[in-house]
């Protein structure tokens, strides 16, 4: 299962790097989206004040993946994720948190391009479909 980050579904709408590509190589039943995902993207729209069509175009491509929600086994990894990060002086976002601890509890590589913030996660496999 591959859990994929704000970043690389905001490449793959916007036509950007490797994304689509990787994307239509893998199956659909494989795609995951983290919830925290699914609302940092819808907040991004409203925020700018997307028309109808963007809105249209990320709700199609929503329904396409498999939800991962962020759920009691997930809020138990946050907890120990965040704690070890903090004692490191390592701390991540905190949404990064949460979608970090998603993929953990779901088994899933994270796919981001943000290696900077999601490499200092314990046991988080991540891979960067960008380039």
């Amino acid at each position: 299962m591959y859990a994929l980050d704000t970043n690389t579904l905001s490449y793959f709408l916007r036509g950007e790097g490797e994304v689509a590509r990787r994307l239509g190589a893998v199956t659909a039943d494989r795609l995951g989206l983290p919830s925290v995902v699914a609302y940092e993207l819808r907040y991004g729209l409203t925020r700018v004040g997307a028309g109808h069509r963007h809105v249209a175009e990320l709700d199609l491509l929503l329904a396409a993946l498999t939800p991962l929600p962020f759920d009691a086994a997930a809020a138990e990894i946050a907890a120990r994720i965040r704690v070890e990060l903090e004692n490191r002086g390592e701390a991540i976002g905190s949404f990064d948190l949460l979608i970090a601890a998603t993929a953990l509890a779901h088994n899933a590589v994270l796919v981001t391009r943000n290696r900077r913030e999601f490499d200092r996660v314990p046991l988080l496999r991540v891979d960067d479909w960008f380039a």
